[in-house]
């Protein structure tokens, strides 16, 4: 139920509601991604224990976060070996101030903070002075600034605050499910974000396993690879080399192409 409402909310062949690392990493083999980041959402619960044996078994593929709001919880997922925090800031109820004290913290140890915010201009201010205040917190705003909101520039803008502030497209081609694929749509959308605030501050993202209710993991990257709208060093920096450098991720494989039964 979300929202008063059932929905799909994994592929129906995941019959036990769980999409597992080992479930992923074979999505992952298959279209030749090589590392991933893992953020967490309210309506899945609690992810803490689970992706802290990810990070562990799995530290050259998944770059994993937690989910807390007090500096306290912080350092435990930190020492426990967690490299972030996720924030669903849109689902939040009180003052993103309140947890200034946990991002002061992730700050100084190097955590990125993954943030995503309403689709108003609520939280924009108050995100900006975060921003300015902790100037060496990496900060990733999710669902590329709710692109198909009045909220997309004012959330996109925040980059020009910081210069360590990026704007990752995890459930783009959600939000553009309406028109579906190739979503030319989102690629214009990706090429007015580039215009607001440079293609170096912008990153793929794909909110798997959810939006595979509706497409094929590689389809929620190769909408952008064949479109004729952006360049190869375009293309390159958006689907990975942006997030090489802002997760710092090494010792990235390169995987085979396999051929599917349809081709």
């Amino acid at each position: 139920m979300f929202f008063d409402e059932e929905r799909q909310m994994l592929p129906p062949f995941m019959i036990d509601g769980r999409n597992t690392a080992e479930v992923f990493l074979s999505n992952m083999d298959y279209a030749q991604v090589s590392a991933a980041v893992v953020v967490q959402e309210v309506i899945d619960g609690c992810q803490n224990d689970y992706l802290t044996q990810v990070q562990r078994l799995w530290p050259d593929r998944f770059f994993c976060m937690g989910m807390c709001n007090t500096e306290e919880e912080a350092v435990k997922l930190k020492t426990a070996g967690l490299k972030g925090i996720a924030i669903p800031g849109h689902r939040l109820s009180t003052p993103l101030h309140d947890m200034m004290p946990m991002f002061k913290y992730m700050e100084r140890e190097g955590m990125v903070l993954s943030m995503c915010l309403g689709e108003d201009e609520r939280q924009i201010a108050e995100m900006g002075e975060i921003i300015e205040d902790c100037p060496g917190l990496k900060v990733a705003i999710g669902h590329f600034g709710m692109v198909t909101t009045s909220a997309f520039e004012s959330q996109v803008k925040l980059a020009l605050r910081g210069e360590n502030v990026m704007i990752e497209s995890g459930g783009i081609t959600w939000l553009y499910n309406y028109e579906f694929y190739p979503f030319p749509s989102a690629v214009r959308s990706i090429i007015q974000a580039a215009e607001w605030v440079g293609m170096d501050r912008l990153m793929w993202g794909s909110d798997y396993p959810r939006t595979i209710t509706a497409i094929t993991y590689r389809m929620s990257y190769d909408f952008i690879s064949k479109s004729q709208e952006l360049s190869d060093a375009d293309k390159a920096a958006f689907l990975g080399d942006n997030a090489k450098k802002f997760y710092g991720f090494t010792n990235i494989a390169e995987l085979p192409y396999i051929k599917n039964m349809s081709e």
